[in-house]
């Protein structure tokens, strides 16, 4: 009888409860596989580059986290007037240092080249124990917030140059390195998009509930560093870059000569098989990438101005008929749209010929940038904010493949690493302008328009010119 009633009874409702955890995991485990399957697709799980995009991906999420959780204390849980204060301190005390700090990343992992994971785990993990200080002093807005901050902030940074750096080395078969990067920062848009609600639900919690989210992704990014393949360590055949022109060879990017005709050889390393090349050693960039840099710069500054500008003027004049949260949600919806619209452009694109890609598109900016300013409205506003976004990916990915084509493999490395120092230090410099400005719309538009056109200035006539003359080493793919 009691046979018959285990068979007839639990038996069945083991089934049942199996099948609801069945149904329960679906969802998860479901949702699992098709990210891993989106990540892995076209080679990028054989090469690595699959697991660099998560990585990337847990990134953008725990970097979300601990901005939701400054931003609740240092703007938005006090008074307008204070708040401007307060983010001045925080720029004060965490970006000035870091426009000093900026520039040592680049040449201090140049140093380093055989420690790639490592230092990636390692700016994972240094936000671990820095979201963990940061709880305590969270709800109050101490002043030990702030060296926390910085350190997050230069953690942070320090993984974006590793990052592009590694990425030519997990390269998969005729994958461009345009496509590459569009892949890995679509990954962390739209791991932000989902992090962001996740951590303002965690603030109605409270305030050191988003830190604690933080320091859960990033211990999981600390393990996930170590996952990448060994030959992200790998550092054959690297040498240092400068971004100068080379007055030897004035527009043109240095490249060994054949001796037998003078012509540019089509490979350094066949050109030192054959004796006939010099060696690579500490060679320029060329001028497609350093105005590519230039206009990349101004792009960058754009982006800080408005994140700063844009915030505190919608909380003191918010758009028409909405309120300030909802005027800056429009705005961030608006931003983060144009990103992502960019790096799919960019990545269906693939960047061919990218001179002009970015001279257009910091056309385009500094129009929408002057209309902004003579039109200044909810619809131009939110149109900036966009188009920034947009032309902000575009003319990165355009940069990353100019330098794939004219940087010879063997500094390529470290082109990526102080390139993207020298943008990170642009965005400093624009959230300084941002946060110093009397909030008046026009003429913060004004000011928008003047730092694209100085990067027009600096940048376009060279650009063109270079796309006229054209690459002496075509391979973007």
């Amino acid at each position: 009888m009691a046979a018959a009633r285990s068979s007839d009874g639990s038996g069945p409702l083991r089934r049942a409860v199996r099948a609801m955890g069945r149904a329960l995991r679906a969802p998860f485990s479901g949702t699992a596989r098709g990210i891993r399957k989106a990540t892995h697709a076209h080679g990028a799980g054989e090469s690595g580059l699959g697991k660099l995009i998560e990585l990337h991906a847990v990134n953008g999420a725990g970097d979300v986290m601990i901005t939701v959780a400054l931003a609740s204390t240092v703007f938005f849980s006090v008074p307008t007037d204070e708040a401007r204060g307060r983010v001045a301190l925080y720029l004060a005390v965490t970006m000035a240092p870091f426009t000093l700090l900026a520039p040592v990343i680049g040449p201090l992992l140049d140093r380093l080249p055989h420690g790639r994971r490592a230092a990636m785990a390692g700016a994972m993990f240094a936000r671990v124990v820095l979201a963990i200080t940061m709880s305590g002093a969270v709800a109050t807005g101490g002043l030990e917030l702030y060296p926390a901050a910085l350190g997050v902030l230069v953690s942070s940074k320090a993984y974006g140059v590793v990052r592009s750096a590694v990425v030519p080395r997990l390269l998969p078969p005729r994958f461009s390195l345009v496509k590459a990067n569009a892949r890995v920062t679509l990954a962390g848009l739209l791991a932000t998009g989902v992090a962001a609600p996740i951590g303002a639900g965690l603030q109605t919690i409270g305030s050191p509930w988003p830190l604690y989210g933080a320091c859960a992704i990033f211990l999981g990014g600390t393990v996930l560093a170590f996952t990448l393949p060994p030959k992200v360590d790998s550092a054959k055949g690297e040498r240092k870059a400068r971004l100068v022109v080379p007055h030897e060879e004035g527009a043109r990017p240095a490249v060994p000569r054949d001796e037998a005709g003078g012509g540019r050889s089509g490979s350094t390393r066949a050109g030192r098989r054959n004796g006939r090349g010099k060696p690579p050693g500490l060679r320029s960039v060329g001028p497609s990438v350093l105005h590519g840099l230039q206009a990349n710069a101004s792009h960058r500054a754009l982006s800080g101005f408005l994140i700063f500008f844009l915030a505190f003027l919608l909380r003191e004049h918010p758009l028409a008929g909405q309120s300030a949260a909802v005027s800056l949600g429009i705005v961030g919806v608006a931003a983060g749209t144009g990103n992502a619209c960019g790096t799919a452009v960019g990545s269906w694109l693939r960047a061919r010929g990218p001179e002009v890609i970015v001279a257009t598109v910091l056309g385009l900016a500094l129009g929408v940038a002057v209309l902004a300013a003579v039109f200044f409205s909810t619809v131009v506003v939110a149109a900036l904010a966009a188009v920034a976004g947009f032309t902000q990916a575009l003319s990165k990915l355009s940069l990353d493949a100019m330098i794939q084509r004219d940087v010879p493999e063997e500094v390529r490395t470290s082109a990526f690493a102080r390139s993207e120092t020298l943008l990170q230090m642009a965005w400093v410099v624009g959230g300084a302008i941002g946060i110093a400005l009397p909030l008046s719309g026009a003429l913060g538009m004004s000011v928008a328009a003047g730092l694209l056109a100085l990067g027009a200035a600096a940048s376009v006539r060279g650009l063109l010119g270079a796309a006229r003359r054209g690459s002496p080493h075509p391979r973007v793919a």
